[in-house]
């Protein structure tokens, strides 16, 4: 299996850059960790990452949204932080969620044009199981 940070297995899925993840009202948590090396990466103090970059609701740190797309979403169409994305960006759409509703994973996987067209829900759930192990 691939290094969980390079993101999912491409047996089941090849991103296919199309931002479809990235575009929505929200975004994923950013921890602690992941603040600090995406403040590194952008070469700018942990402050101005969080002044310009994150919003915090809720107790959740997570980055803003522009014109309904991360913050993060380049107009190329790729993740100008891919390097140091956080981890939740480097899963999805593996995500937790599929692993007790098949309705979930069906949902994703019909959402998502980077999975496999034979991918089955055993693949991706013992995926997820394996990510969730290691951590």
């Amino acid at each position: 299996m691939d290094d969980n940070t390079k993101g999912p297995p491409r047996a089941v899925f090849e991103c296919k850059c199309c931002g479809h993840c990235c575009h929505g009202v929200k975004t994923v948590s950013v921890s602690k960790k992941e603040q600090e090396g995406i403040a590194e990466f952008l070469g700018i103090g942990l402050e101005e990452l969080k002044e310009r970059f994150l919003v915090t609701e809720g107790g959740s740190t997570s980055m803003k949204v522009v014109d309904g797309h991360c913050i993060f979403y380049g107009k190329d169409g790729l993740c100008s932080i891919h390097p140091v994305k956080p981890f939740h960006c480097k899963r999805w759409p593996l995500h937790p969620s599929i692993l007790a509703d098949e309705a979930a994973w069906l949902a994703i996987k019909a959402d998502c044009q980077g999975f496999r067209e034979d991918a089955t829900w055993d693949e991706a759930k013992r995926i997820v199981e394996e990510w969730m192990n290691e951590s």
